[in-house]
């Protein structure tokens, strides 16, 4: 990779964690439950379009960077680094899907294009309707030493919240992600990652 794809793609990682932190920060519904709280938001979309645009690694870094800050200076200190580890999974599974099984490139269009789109958003963030809740829990309960009961009490109303965030999110990257495709790709600016061989 050159030195100025390199540049280009720092920069836009750069771009899309602060995309991702305004996401949490400005576009966040609390829910207060009991001592804790939850949040509906609109950062995990970002972290699926990072990772679209710019392959698992650097995705998977961008969202979680972005909403690790997020986290950091909005009162969500304690889920920081469950944070950090769901988001990078989230980018790791959207661009393992998409650029992996898929094998979506610069070329990739039409309804394939879109496939590939839907089912990396719904992938990875199915997954983490799943795991954000089941992490929680032992986060929760072994981390902080909650009682089992209110950790489980917990974990299944932020499975809620969860629930309701991947479907905004799933929807959102995708269709960001269908806009930017063709005018990324015109400008030379979509930054796919190179396959092997390439």
């Amino acid at each position: 990779m050159s030195t100025n794809t390199n540049v280009k793609k720092l920069a836009q990682a750069a771009l899309l964690a602060a995309l991702a932190y305004v996401g949490f920060q400005f576009f966040r519904i609390d829910i207060p439950v009991g001592t804790e709280r939850t949040a509906f938001h609109f950062g995990n979309a970002f972290v699926v379009l990072a990772a679209l645009l710019l392959g698992p690694v650097w995705g998977g870094l961008a969202g979680a960077v972005g909403l690790t800050i997020a986290d950091l200076t909005s009162g969500y200190i304690t889920s920081a680094p469950k944070t950090f580890i769901l988001k990078l999974l989230i980018g790791l599974i959207a661009g393992w899907v998409f650029h992996g099984l898929f094998k979506a490139d610069e070329n990739t269009s039409g309804k394939r294009l879109t496939a590939a789109t839907v089912a990396a958003s719904a992938a990875s963030l199915g997954f983490n309707v799943v795991a954000d809740p089941l992490f929680g829990y032992f986060y929760k309960k072994y981390l902080f030493g909650i009682p089992q009961e209110m950790a489980a009490a917990l974990s299944k109303m932020g499975a809620a919240t969860t629930f309701v965030n991947a479907i905004v999110g799933a929807v959102a990257a995708s269709i960001f992600f269908l806009a930017l495709f063709p005018i990324l790709k015109r400008s030379g600016l979509l930054l796919f990652p190179k396959k092997k061989g390439e």
